[in-house]
């Protein structure tokens, strides 16, 4: 009997630890199968700088890359217009596979993302027969950040957003395994689908503001209301993406358009939470390479002929009048003119709140970052001038469309034209904002719209009309 109950003891043990192992291994498998799908991350390392600044990631989330890919294909009708994502401003290289601002990466599956670049670069033409050049660092004319959100917020409530119409899509490009379509169809689509309609309430709130357009963002309330969880407030804050080229000659300089940060790393590093990067993953060396970049990217030289004579005169001109806060070494350069004097709208300086400040300055505790240069102004920046043909409309708000315009009194200056159409004009120095095919590609703005004044900045308007001449042809030498 004794040498039975060993026997079965034996047996039971062994069947036991058999057990156990096959839990065991059943357990490691389920982690090693959520992982490789979920968790793996396989870098995708660009060389050059410039292709990093355009498609490097960031680690901004964003959304699987096979979806994102189709929904164009399937939702055209939630889309501006015919072109796909090109309809909504994406700037597109030929034969690459996603946009100039579009990163790939791999974190268990391909995920798509934003990176600096989608609002930081630009195109123009100098005739409408002409292809597009591309500018990087140079503000986005095209690209509509509020259209692309209630884009994606569309698809994912409607009633076609299924796996029995999504998947197909994707095969029609990417060949998936039958692993690959089980966590398409019961995990990464509904999971996706909940996303974007949880886009869509997120920014319910921008329907009581004005629509920026393209080449316009709303700055900060995304951040306050999602991010921050702030109360909601009525303010305006939509304004132009700034040019973010040649900084290494703005040391020292006050950052974003009121002057709320004085580090170029912290104003990266704001720009990539705002973008979707998560708090706990900021991939700092990444960054790193972004803003090595753009200290070096040079400012684009005017691309039609000088009046060499005109612009010479036009020298003394700016050194007398413009210089003190637009010239690097001027005394005013980089620094924030009070609301009061430079009597630009103020709808974006009301958006600031000292509320935000705090939570900036508390997010990166205990962090390999940190925010310690987060502030609140009253006034509006005087930028350095470089490049400054390719940064029209002009003031903060791009409520002026070219610099002729912006050397009138508020009264004479063009109170409603069309932005987003990358056709220049060298006769005012602006884009073309008037016209059939200005109102046909553009968005209309209206500056009696809140929140898009042109009133302000009346530097300049004093001038004579050849002294004013003389004074743009030099200001396309810069």
């Amino acid at each position: 009997m004794a040498v039975f109950m060993t026997l079965l003891n034996s047996q039971v043990g062994k069947i036991i630890t058999t057990l156990l192992l096959l839990i065991l291994l059943i357990a490691g498998g389920a982690g090693y199968f959520a992982w490789y799908n979920f968790k793996r991350e396989v870098p995708i390392v660009y060389k050059s700088a410039e292709d990093h600044f355009k498609y490097g990631s960031i680690n901004s989330g964003g959304l699987p890359f096979y979806i994102w890919e189709v929904l164009p294909d399937l939702f055209a009708e939630h889309l501006p217009g015919p072109g796909g994502y090109k309809s909504l401003g994406f700037i597109w290289e030929e034969g690459k596979e996603m946009p100039i601002g579009v990163s790939k990466s791999i974190v268990g599956f391909p995920r798509q993302g934003s990176t600096c670049a989608l609002c930081h670069s630009t195109t123009y033409r100098k005739s409408p027969q002409d292809s597009p050049t591309v500018v990087l660092g140079a503000p986005t004319q095209s690209f509509d950040s509020i259209a692309n959100i209630r884009f994606l917020a569309a698809c994912g409530n409607d009633p076609k957003f299924t796996p029995d119409k999504i998947i197909p899509a994707i095969e029609a490009k990417h060949s998936l395994s039958w692993s690959d379509k089980l966590l398409y169809r019961h995990v990464i689509i509904p999971e996706t689908q909940k996303k974007l309609m949880g886009l869509g309430m997120g920014f319910a709130w921008t329907n009581s503001r004005p629509d920026p357009g393209p080449g316009r963002i709303p700055s900060f309330n995304p951040v306050k209301f999602l991010n921050f969880r702030l109360p909601l407030d009525d303010t305006i804050d939509n304004v132009d993406d700034p040019a973010v080229w040649n900084e290494r000659k703005r040391k020292g300089f006050d950052y974003h358009w009121d002057g709320l940060e004085s580090s170029l790393t912290e104003t990266i590093i704001m720009g990539a939470l705002a973008a979707g990067t998560p708090t706990d993953n900021v991939p700092l060396k990444d960054l790193q390479r972004v803003e090595d970049f753009i200290r070096l990217i040079p400012p684009p030289d005017y691309p039609f002929e000088i009046d060499t004579v005109a612009a010479a005169q036009g020298k003394p001109i700016f050194d007398n009048n413009c210089a003190a806060c637009h010239a690097f070494g001027g005394d005013r350069t980089g620094t924030v003119i009070p609301v009061e004097e430079v009597g630009t709208d103020d709808h974006r300086i009301k958006m600031w709140t000292q509320a935000a400040v705090d939570k900036y300055l508390a997010l990166g505790d205990g962090k390999e970052w940190d925010f310690t240069q987060v502030q609140k102004q009253n006034g509006y920046i005087s930028v350095a001038l470089d490049g400054i043909w390719l940064r029209a409309p002009y003031l903060h708000n791009g409520s002026v469309p070219s610099l002729k315009d912006l050397l009138e009194v508020p009264e004479n200056r063009t109170k409603v034209f069309y932005r987003g159409y990358d056709v220049y004009n060298p006769e005012t120095v602006g884009f073309v904002s008037q016209g059939t095919q200005a109102e046909s590609e553009g968005f209309k703005y209206d500056t009696s719209v809140d929140g898009n004044s042109n009133q302000g900045h009346l530097y300049g308007t004093e001038l004579s009309s050849e002294e004013k001449q003389a004074l743009v042809e030099y200001l396309k030498t810069l």
